[in-house]
């Protein structure tokens, strides 16, 4: 069995991704100590999102144009931190796919780079192969001629032959 490019990569990626999860966890512990990620970084992302799933749940339930209160800051602190730590793991994994595309349109693109390459040399050949056939051609008429050539003067040859075997069958007077 080989152990090939692809399979390395694809426990690259999910050991990267299992990396992503201390360290969203480690930025959520620090974005609720620290108030400045709490009210600029976790609490209006926190916010909208409370905002959008009540407002979705009281249409699904057919209480239009109610009210919804936003939430207390400790729990909007505390949403706000699980949508950062998910939008962490989210992104590495994100990252993950981008470099696996690029990776995979880089060799695919080498690949054709090569059979392009390939196809360039065999064309080059059978053009010259080509020229090579042209010239054997060339050179076949040439001796077919100077064949002709010897035929005709065998042709002759032979002619004069018999007109000398005549001329001395002769008897003489």
């Amino acid at each position: 069995m080989v152990v090939g490019a692809f399979p390395m990569a694809k426990l690259l990626y999910l050991g990267v991704r299992q990396l992503s999860k201390p360290l969203a966890n480690r930025i959520k512990a620090g974005a609720r100590r620290s108030q400045f990620f709490k009210t600029y970084i976790c609490l209006p992302p926190a916010q909208l999102y409370h905002w959008v799933e009540m407002r979705t749940k009281m249409r699904i339930m057919g209480f239009r144009g109610s009210a919804i209160k936003p939430l207390n800051e400790e729990a909007a602190a505390e949403l706000g931190a699980e949508l950062l730590g998910e939008a962490i793991i989210f992104g590495v994994g994100g990252a993950c796919l981008l470099f696996e595309y690029s990776r995979q349109a880089g060799n695919t693109r080498r690949k054709e780079e090569e059979q392009s390459g390939s196809m360039a040399s065999l064309h080059q050949e059978v053009g010259e192969l080509a020229l090579t056939v042209e010239a054997l051609q060339a050179q076949l008429r040439e001796v077919s001629r100077q064949l002709g050539t010897v035929d005709t003067l065998t042709g002759q040859v032979r002619c004069l032959q018999t007109q000398l075997e005549a001329l001395t069958a002769c008897p003489k007077k």
